[in-house]
């Protein structure tokens, strides 16, 4: 093998290096022309992608869930409005708004009667500003920063120039007023008033030389059965009150802008996250001066999910009427007895689901002869029951063993030392736990709340003090509150009071008080869901108005899929074994249909008895108290019932506080029970045949 010289691998190195060197010559001179054509023949197509902001993104409302009764009937839908929008763009000066203004004025009529003297001198402001700004000294000026001297230059606008604007400058104004109120990339509501088709048409036909105006389709509530039910419906915000100030934070926090309506009250407060649907996402790219580029829809809108109360609308407006009707003719046969007399509230209830199938709450307005419906009062206001809570009085007595089934006390007036003589309405004599319940015996409930604060002393000596344990206070409300008297039924609501709860004295004629209804204060529903357990053998359901949730349906004439459906939730099982709660069911029984019954005269009658109805009365005496100070001895009169009484479907509580005071009884309350009963079977056994 023949070896190559030094000199031969000296001599072919630097050739490789040339080599090297000329195709990098090359690729630079390619990079080089690359770069010119770039530069010259695209540099203008490049450079305004250079000068493209970042992508912005825009979230547009959808219309809101709708909300149906138990049928299926409309109670709250979306009527369709046309609008009118501005988004603005990032950093967007007032000249380039005032622009859009003069624009958007060619086209459609807008209101003036709002436009300040503030609104007119800044739009002469920027008509003019060079001449306005020339009435400031140089020494003004240093002194003052920029919104110190605009504020200063817009005090040297004379009423006189803002004085003789035209009807279309005005007009102008008024469109200017509304885009400052827009935030940036956040659709804002200009018109959505009266506009008409044309105007519609006419935006829509000059978006483009409209830079951040659209023209849509919006929408606002609409309530088919007007006032029926409607103020526990509750209400949503308008477009221009956007999101209360208070709440501003913790919506938008959770996606949303400062604009958008929200539910304020009622369902469609608690119920907001379901109903507010899910916004269409739109992408934006715009130039820096603001120009729109590009657009596209990343997330598609959904409306929101619509709601099926619990709540049968007909059965409903029977029950308001019901309770109208027995007000009227209770005020008119006794005007002057009946004068504090201005509310009846009832509620009912399918005591084994919790399904409230009516909440009712009728207010007479006395000065303006009208009623007004408040619904709210059954879940808000809490009155005195009297003797309805007697069934739960007689199984704590049970069930703290003070007592056993069958005790027999002999109902005769009970004197505490120091305190006014305690009986029944009249001294009925030997009396069992039945008869204490058929008859009301106030006394029979005395000896219960006696007995469990520590006397064990029968017949009570007459004249003597009783001995008392404080610790009775907390027992016996212990056994109330599993039934729900004096805590919070769980109801689907953003608010429900648990009553008012007084303090706990060592007196022990005070749990006597309390034993017949005459210290704690309670609301209506607190009372059905009280009467429910007792019928639902001890099983405390949770009262609910929102049967399922739906989604959003493709069409108007079928609801669409259930999204989830609010089940029967039980609370809690009361502590006392079912033969006592059997006992009481029984002596609810006796009461609505048993000679001497206190309800057996309006529930004992032929027409009554086929709904084998059975519950409590009450009567509690109530003062009517104005800014403190007494101004008569009232009465509240309570009803509550279920039926029927061997099956149970539904279970009813009803308050009328502040009726007069007379030698007899006045009836509303028995009245209104027995329209309320005609009522749902009436309603529902006709649904039920239709089926």
């Amino acid at each position: 093998m023949v070896k190559k010289s030094k000199k031969e691998n000296r001599e072919k190195l630097p050739f490789r290096l040339n080599l090297l060197f000329f195709i990098m010559f090359i690729m630079f001179s390619l990079l080089i022309l690359q770069l010119g054509v770039v530069q010259i023949l695209k540099g203008e197509a490049f450079q305004k992608e250079i000068d493209r902001t970042i992508r912005d993104t825009t979230k547009v409302p959808v219309p809101r869930g709708k909300i149906y009764d138990s049928d299926h009937k409309l109670v709250v839908g979306n009527t369709p409005l046309y609008a009118i929008t501005y988004t603005p763009a990032k950093g967007l000066q007032a000249e380039e708004r005032l622009k859009v203004a003069k624009k958007l004025a060619s086209l459609i009529s807008m209101k003036t009667n709002k436009i300040s003297e503030r609104d007119k001198k800044e739009y002469f402001y920027l008509k003019n500003k060079k001449k306005v700004v020339k009435r400031l000294s140089e020494k003004e000026k240093e002194k003052l920063d920029d919104t110190e001297e605009y504020n200063l230059a817009l005090e040297r606008i004379t009423d006189k120039e803002i004085s003789n604007f035209s009807d279309q400058e005005k007009k102008i104004i008024a469109i200017k007023k509304e885009l400052d109120k827009a935030y940036s990339l956040t659709p804002h509501i200009i018109k959505n008033e009266d506009v008409s088709p044309e105007e519609y048409a006419r935006v829509s036909e000059n978006l483009n030389d409209l830079p951040g105006i659209n023209a849509i389709a919006d929408w606002d509530r609409e309530y088919p059965f007007k006032e029926t039910f409607q103020n526990l419906v509750g209400n949503i915000t308008s477009e221009k009150q956007g999101i209360p100030k208070d709440k501003q934070e913790q919506f938008m926090t959770r996606g949303y802008s400062r604009n958008d309506r929200v539910g304020i009250s009622g369902l469609e407060e608690y119920y907001e996250d379901v109903l507010r649907g899910r916004k269409e996402v739109i992408q934006y790219t715009t130039t820096k001066d603001g120009t729109t580029v590009g657009s596209e829809i990343v997330v598609e809108g959904e409306a929101g999910k619509d709601l099926v109360l619990t709540i049968n609308m007909e059965f409903q407006k029977k029950v308001d009427n019901i309770l109208r009707d027995e007000l009227k003719k209770t005020i008119q046969k006794h005007p002057y007895q009946h004068r504090y007399l201005t509310d009846a509230i009832a509620v009912v209830m399918n005591p084994k689901t919790g399904e409230l199938l009516a909440v009712s709450g009728q207010t007479y307005d006395r000065e303006k002869n009208k009623f007004i419906d408040t619904g709210y009062k059954a879940l808000h206001d809490a009155h005195l029951p009297g003797s309805a809570i007697k069934g739960a009085t007689v199984l704590a007595g049970y069930e703290s063993g003070v007592i056993v089934p069958g005790q027999v006390f002999n109902d005769q007036t009970i004197t505490i030392k120091g305190s006014p003589p305690k009986g029944s309405y009249s001294n009925l004599g030997p009396v069992n736990d039945y008869l204490a319940l058929r008859r009301s015996s106030n006394v029979y409930m005395f000896y219960i709340a006696l007995k469990m604060g520590g006397e064990n002393r029968y017949p009570f000596p007459n004249g003597s003090g009783a001995r008392f344990d404080l610790a009775a206070w907390d027992k016996m409300r212990s056994y109330f509150q599993q039934f729900g008297l004096g805590a919070k039924t769980r109801i689907d609501y953003p608010y429900e009071s648990i009553g008012v709860i007084g303090k706990k004295p060592f007196n022990p004629g005070l749990l006597m008080d309390y034993a017949i209804g005459q210290f704690d204060n309670y609301t209506t529903l607190q009372l059905v869901q009280y009467v429910s357990t007792i019928a639902n053998d001890g099983y405390r359901v949770r009262p609910h108005l929102v049967k399922e949730i739906r989604n959003p349906s493709m069409t108007d004439d079928r609801l669409g899929s259930v999204y989830r459906s609010q089940g029967t939730e039980v609370l809690n099982r009361v502590d006392m074994d079912l033969s006592y709660i059997k006992r009481v069911q029984e002596g609810f029984r006796q009461v609505y249909n048993e000679p001497r019954g206190t309800a057996v005269n309006y529930f004992g009658t032929a027409k009554y008895r086929k709904y084998k109805a059975a519950g409590k009365t009450g009567t509690a005496e109530n003062a009517y108290y104005v800014d403190g100070e007494m101004k008569a001895n009232t009465e509240n009169l309570s009803l509550v019932g279920y039926a029927p009484y061997d099956d149970p479907e539904m279970a009813f509580a009803i308050i009328v506080p502040h009726t007069g005071i007379a030698t007899g009884k006045h009836p509303i309350n028995f009245t209104i029970g027995q329209g309320i009963l005609d009522a749902y079977f009436e309603t529902f056994k006709q649904e039920k045949k239709q089926q």
